[in-house]
């Protein structure tokens, strides 16, 4: 269980369930408990309307058009930009590129500044906790660079060995990409001293922030990240919507990832010149509604404050880790001093899925599975975990009906 001491929130968490439409409903007559975060945070109304407002008043295609309603798109479009810009204090607007998510944020670097900067031999460093997200898109490319993955172990405790990463690090060492947190271990990791202990090598750090940017304060600029990516609908934003902030010297040097509108200047047969960022990596009408909406939700989280949030949910990992350790035969997985507010366990009686199906007759929504995690999976002997993972919008109350759904999962399959 996490050790680190925070201040006390105060949040009404009861009027702030009111924003959200889904959590007014109810499963087999019970009222829905979500705790299914890590997978996707839920949405509050301001987001909903944000979309209806586009769609039934703003839709048109942006950056084009000098008519009234593209211009109007246009506008709300890039606001949102600049609201992702002060969100995580970047530098300049133009180095946040929006993707579809976390996994293309990774892939665009994996495919223009990795297949530009890494070749045969050089080695890319990652971590066992990591999303396959975080895996897959680096064995790509080092299987057609020649390049080697090299990856950090971690111990019981679902923590990074950091003198085994300073181990690893060396002259080729050309890329390190890290989860700020574990989706699948709730571990947040020291991802300041991970990137400064390779800034000595002059090695560029990517942080896989989809797991921390929804609940807790992200500073790129303080962080000194080179790379950092998120997903929208894992911080109250819509699905399909996600960013890329890089630096701006490492943003110009790479190629764009996709041709077509939009990301060029000018087009001849003999030449193409791409536009400047950050429309170089934006091909093709982009996702405008969902942007807007991402814009909305975080407008939303800085109305109640990351701080609070932070410390409301490590409030949360905390009771929701006592409850836990009070149930025969509960395993936790990922027991990390610094954790964030997932809690990933097993359960003698009952395999992860088994679990998960009893608990939604009792309205508890959990995920149970490898979390697309499998290399944590079986650095922990498991083939699946089940997962509560939390939000500022969950009570005390929600985890004490988690624990005495488990209690029935237990008399279920004595």
């Amino acid at each position: 269980m996490t050790t680190t001491v925070k201040k006390r929130a105060i949040l009404d968490v009861e009027l702030i369930r009111k924003d959200f439409p889904v959590l007014q409903l109810q499963r087999y007559g019970k009222p829905l408990v979500y705790l299914d975060n890590a997978a996707t945070s839920q949405k509050p109304q301001a987001v909903i309307d944000a979309l209806d407002t586009y769609y039934s008043s703003q839709n048109s295609n942006v950056h084009r058009g000098v008519h009234y309603l593209s211009e109007t798109a246009t506008r709300v479009y890039e606001e949102a930009r600049i609201k992702v810009k002060h969100f995580i204090n970047s530098p300049l607007s133009c180095q946040v590129i929006f993707t579809r998510g976390t996994t293309e944020g990774i892939n665009l670097v994996a495919q223009t500044y990795g297949r530009k900067f890494i070749g045969q031999g050089d080695e890319i460093i990652i971590s066992t906790m990591e999303h396959h997200s975080n895996i897959v898109p680096w064995q790509m490319l080092c299987e057609e660079k020649g390049a080697v993955l090299r990856v950090i172990p971690i111990t019981d405790d679902g923590e990074l060995m950091i003198e085994e990463y300073g181990k690893l690090l060396n002259k080729r060492t050309k890329l390190v990409a890290m989860g700020h947190v574990s989706n699948a271990l709730g571990t947040i990791n020291p991802v300041k001293q991970i990137i400064d202990m390779a800034h000595a090598f002059h090695v560029p750090v990517l942080v896989d922030g989809a797991q921390s940017v929804g609940h807790m304060h992200v500073d790129v600029q303080k962080l000194d990240c080179d790379f950092f990516v998120c997903s929208g609908h894992k911080m109250l934003g819509p699905t399909g919507i996600g960013v890329l902030y890089g630096k701006a010297e490492h943003l110009n040097a790479m190629p764009p990832f996709l041709g077509g509108g939009d990301m060029i200047l000018s087009v001849t047969f003999e030449k193409t010149t791409y536009n400047s960022l950050p429309y170089k990596f934006e091909a093709g009408t982009p996702n405008i509604a969902d942007a807007i909406g991402l814009g909305a939700a975080i407008d939303y989280l800085q109305q109640v404050g990351m701080d609070r949030i932070d410390a409301y949910e490590h409030e949360l990992l905390v009771y929701g880790t006592d409850v836990l350790q009070n149930i025969d035969g509960l395993r936790m997985i990922g027991t990390a001093r610094e954790k964030a507010a997932v809690l990933s366990f097993t359960l003698d009686s009952a395999h992860p899925h088994d679990i998960g199906q009893i608990l939604d007759q009792e309205g508890i929504a959990i995920r149970a599975g490898h979390h697309c995690a499998q290399p944590v999976m079986q650095r922990f002997g498991v083939p699946a975990t089940a997962r509560a993972s939390l939000a500022f919008y969950n009570t005390k109350e929600e985890l004490d009906a988690l624990g005495r759904a488990l209690e029935k999962v237990n008399e279920v399959f004595a």
